[in-house]
């Protein structure tokens, strides 16, 4: 078993430990959300939706994209190569989404032909994922090669630890994506807390 093998039990564990209380996770997806440009909008039946921004794809969404909160996402997809129960899948499936269970460094792989779903994407969204892959660096390319503008949020310089297998730099993810995010500390306003990276990326 690898590195990054042992590291996805880690976090399969974790995410079985939480089960279906994903509130946590969802209330730093709102501090995500501003810092990549996502608007938030209010309706009569709940003030907490994101804007539709097109055919996005989401890289690492997990349980809780946050398309989930995008009225009428149909045409958008999910790419996570975890193991999630069936309620995951039958959620996206209820709401139009497509999960797609792969990893996202072989988006170009799959796009061709088992998955034909995987291209012509207006956006690509990844926020707290890039700790847990295998090589950042590629899905960052995928991630420009898959859309016409890549939104971003990461925790940055936070070491190595079980479960989170890179260390991730701004000198590094700027590198990555081809121009220059934003570092901010955040102070722990709904859960989110450490020094983060965030921006607006086009190829």
């Amino acid at each position: 078993m690898n590195e990054w093998e042992q590291a996805q039990q880690f976090e399969a564990h974790w995410h079985e430990t939480i089960g279906a209380n994903t509130f946590h996770e969802e209330e730093k997806q709102f501090v995500y959300a501003s810092k990549m440009g996502i608007e938030v909008y209010r309706t009569a039946y709940t003030p907490y939706n994101f804007k539709n921004y097109g055919k996005v794809l989401d890289i690492g969404g997990g349980e809780v994209s946050m398309l989930l909160k995008v009225e009428k996402p149909e045409g958008c997809v999910v790419v996570d190569p975890c193991s999630y129960p069936e309620w995951v899948k039958e959620r996206y499936r209820e709401k139009g989404i497509t999960f797609i269970n792969i990893k996202a460094e072989d988006i170009d792989l799959y796009s061709n032909v088992s998955y034909p779903e995987l291209k012509g994407f207006d956006e690509v969204w990844f926020y707290n994922v890039l700790q847990h892959t295998e090589n950042p660096e590629k899905i960052c390319h995928n991630a420009l090669k898959a859309g016409k503008i890549v939104r971003v949020f990461e925790w940055v310089e936070t070491g190595i630890t079980p479960g989170h297998i890179h260390n991730l730099t701004k000198k590094d993810l700027d590198k990555w994506l081809g121009g220059y995010g934003k570092v901010e500390r955040l102070d722990g306003t709904k859960g989110a807390n450490g020094l983060c990276y965030y921006g607006i990326f086009k190829l």
